[in-house]
């Protein structure tokens, strides 16, 4: 059975602001960020087919498909019956990052004549399936290589005014022959508003970032940077999920037994939020865990002090603290990848 607690209370403490891009939709024109008017524009559901599937989500089901004008290969995402309204985010946000670097390209949207059920059309990835086939046997260059590639993506994203909110394993698709990164599924996506109140009820438990287990509303940008520290931890220790929390106020707890509680209660007390008492005896009191505790004859060659260092640098409880996707591009643990791209 589901425990119920409130997670926490909050009194007027400090509004949270973005570090970053805060003014991004300020300075856009309305028509940029006001999803709820866009008028899609329909193309041809006949122009495709679909081959076979390779997926299903919460929202969708996921084809592969053939493009039967030119006969080239797509990807073909139908809608499950949803809000108009998150439909329309959703397109807005891909046309927004049309042609932004490891974004995947929205190249039409179709819907059925009759059940007028919409399907987006994607540009085709020949996905190597992550968790699986990938993980385990990516090299310590793999994994700097990839990380750069998604913060390429982030970067691009969150200057653009855009926050993805479900970054983790399975919405990276990787083309490992072509070295080949797409940060896919802008289903949860959302404008950044500065002051604004978001649903916390975003992300895939694993990957939730602190302020959505505590009920902070005003969050940004830096919560996909928490989610891509889980998926690196992950992957340099392999470990996943690095944070394996059985429901959402475990997963507060498994996050409390590494971070620690110290500077739990600090980053609470700075944003003015009081735990429920329920919760906070469920969260106890830990010390903190050094990352180096994690490092076994299995993960070893991957674990380097730069590496610990730029997971440090991504977990931490303030969101405020995290590195932005621009500056983790300048962490030294990607200095191998920026001397090879000639960014030195």
């Amino acid at each position: 059975m589901a425990r119920v607690y409130s997670k926490a209370y909050r009194s007027d403490a400090m509004t949270s602001l973005a570090r970053v891009y805060a003014d991004t939709n300020v300075n856009n024109p309305k028509e940029y960020w006001d999803y709820e008017n866009l008028a899609i524009d329909w193309g041809s559901q006949d122009d495709y087919e679909v081959v076979r599937k390779v997926g299903r989500g919460k929202y969708s089901e996921v084809f592969e498909g053939v493009n039967t004008r030119n006969n080239e290969k797509c990807i073909i995402k139908i809608l499950k019956p949803v809000k108009k309204k998150k439909i329309k985010r959703e397109i807005k946000i891909l046309q927004n990052l049309f042609g932004g670097p490891n974004v995947i390209q929205l190249l039409d949207v179709v819907r059925d004549p009759q059940s007028k059920t919409p399907s987006l059309i994607f540009e085709y990835v020949n996905n190597t399936d992550f968790k699986v086939v990938l993980y385990p046997t990516l090299s310590d260059y793999d994994i700097r290589y990839y990380v750069m590639e998604i913060l390429k993506a982030l970067d691009f994203c969150h200057s653009k005014g855009i926050m993805h909110r479900d970054v983790k394993p399975h919405n990276i698709m990787i083309d490992h022959s072509q070295k080949k990164l797409r940060l896919i599924d802008w289903g949860l996506a959302e404008f950044y508003h500065p002051g604004r109140e978001y649903n916390v009820r975003v992300a895939s438990r694993y990957f939730k970032g602190p302020e959505l287990l505590v009920d902070l509303q005003d969050y940004d940008y830096s919560l996909d940077m928490w989610s891509l520290g889980c998926m690196l931890a992950g992957m340099i220790f392999r470990k996943e999920p690095f944070f394996y929390g059985h429901d959402n106020y475990d997963q507060l707890v498994k996050i409390c037994k590494v971070l620690g509680t110290d500077s739990f209660y600090a980053y609470l007390n700075k944003y003015g939020l009081e735990l429920d008492p329920q919760l906070e005896a469920l969260v106890g009191r830990h010390s903190r865990k050094p990352f180096t505790k994690f490092v076994n004859s299995d993960n070893q060659h991957l674990v380097s002090a730069e590496a610990i260092d730029f997971i440090d640098k991504l977990l931490r409880y303030d969101h405020q603290e995290r590195l932005t996707a621009r500056e983790a591009m300048a962490h030294p643990f990607l200095a191998p990848v920026r001397a090879k791209e000639g960014g030195q």
